[in-house]
């Protein structure tokens, strides 16, 4: 009797989600994953996800990425319904490594996970996304190993969608939305844009132009339905309708005129815009409408101090959550010490020796150049790699020698050696 085939067992072929994911499977097949540095990896990597930095768009910063260590850096902030986020890093060097760009709503639930949204491909140093409803947003920056630099971030939000009247913006917006009709028995379910007769309106997106007709109300009337946004856009008291039912438009295409048709005839010349959703109705066009009304603040923080360290040169230096934000993470005390990971406008991104993450302003901080003060060791005294009880010992001083000292954290000096890292004895108890 024949044995029977047995159908071979095959696994399934790896697809990776983005291309932070295929790093990451890289690592699980090289071996690395399991090594101290493919572990340390991982952690900064979730840890950043936990202590994002609060920003407000538009916003830029320089970031330092150290190749001898594992970095990841995230940044929160908020995004309303109608605006385009527009994500954007540059690198120096330009080749040779990677920072991985990947993207989190924040979950209304403070205790479940963060949301992944989009991720970048390979080498991407661009993202844009457009959020379905008001949130927050966390954007994760995740560098390969052994490999760095600097690299600039810089995040706008912008309109979703194109002006709809030639040569005018949100300044000629006279009527917004929800406003009265008939003494309250309706409300405005659009904007109005004041131009003059006969001036281009133009399709806000790519779409199929749905229904062109005319109607009491609004007059002359287009439907515009745009498949990616998932919208339905509404222009109303047209001059004239200068396309068909059935065909499809480009953003900026001229699809009629502004006129005052309809209910509208003893008003003056305007277009009513407004934007539907499929199951909710109408809701505000402003916000897809609006461009920014100011640029990312330039840096203007000198970049040297990046990856290195700096110190507090005054008492009780406010440690903020955000740029210009208010003191709400605490004070700091005189001569403490602040690694500066990041620059921003005229404000360092500095960590702390206990990890925490916070802006400080340039103008409070200076080099270590000079010593602020002079140890004199008692007893044979340890030389830690942190300020910390279970730092590692480097070296021991001998008692009766003097030391400069750098800088402060919590009970212990940074004292001025030879060693290639920060040297910190502790003075006193904690």
């Amino acid at each position: 009797m024949g044995v029977a085939c047995q159908p071979e067992i095959v696994p399934e072929p790896y697809v990776p989600t983005g291309a932070h994911d295929a790093y990451r499977h890289a690592l699980v097949e090289s071996g690395l994953r399991e090594t101290a540095l493919g572990r340390d990896w991982e952690k900064v990597g979730d840890a950043a996800l936990r202590s994002p930095v609060n920003i407000d768009a538009p916003f830029r910063e320089t970031v330092y990425v150290d190749s001898t260590r594992a970095f990841a850096a995230s940044y929160r902030f908020a995004v309303v319904r109608g605006q385009r986020t527009e994500i954007q890093l540059s690198l120096e060097p330009t080749s040779d490594w990677r920072i991985y760009l990947d993207l989190f709503r924040e979950p209304d639930e403070p205790a479940e996970p963060p949301v992944h949204v989009a991720s970048g491909g390979e080498g991407d140093l661009r993202l844009a996304f457009e959020p379905r409803e008001d949130g927050r947003y966390l954007l994760r920056l995740h560098s390969e190993l052994l490999r760095g630099g600097s690299c600039t971030l810089e995040i706008r939000n912008v309109a979703s969608l194109d002006f709809p009247v030639a040569g005018h913006d949100t300044s000629s917006i006279g009527s917004t939305f929800g406003a009265e009709r008939e003494a309250g028995r309706r409300e405005h379910h659009g904007v109005d844009i004041f131009a003059r007769r006969h001036t281009d309106v133009l399709a806000t997106s790519n779409a199929r132009v749905r229904r062109v007709d005319e109607w009491k109300l609004g007059g002359n009337i287009i439907w515009l339905e745009d498949p990616e946004r998932g919208l339905r856009i509404y222009f109303a008291h047209l001059q004239t309708q200068d396309v068909e039912e059935g065909v499809w438009v480009n953003a900026g295409d001229r699809i009629g005129t502004v006129g005052n048709s309809g209910n509208a005839r003893t008003t003056p010349p305007h277009l009513h815009f407004g934007v539907y959703v499929r199951g909710e109705g109408p809701i505000d066009p402003f916000p897809f409408l609006q461009q920014p009304t100011r640029k990312p603040r330039d840096i203007r923080v000198k970049l040297d101090p990046l990856g290195g360290w700096l110190r507090t040169k005054q008492d009780k230096v406010a440690l903020r959550p955000q740029p210009g934000g208010e003191p709400t993470l605490g004070e700091i005390e005189k001569h403490t010490a602040l690694y500066v990971a990041g620059g921003s406008s005229r404000s360092y991104r500095v960590v702390l020796p206990n990890g925490l993450i916070g802006y400080v302003a340039e103008s409070e901080t200076e080099p270590l150049s000079k010593s602020v003060d002079t140890l004199s060791v008692v007893e044979t005294a340890p030389v830690l790699d942190r300020p910390a009880s279970d730092g590692a010992v480097m070296e021991r001083i001998d008692a009766g020698a003097t030391l400069d000292v750098l800088a402060r954290y919590a009970s212990y000096v940074w004292v001025d050696s030879d060693l290639p890292r920060p040297a910190w004895i502790q003075t006193s108890s904690p």
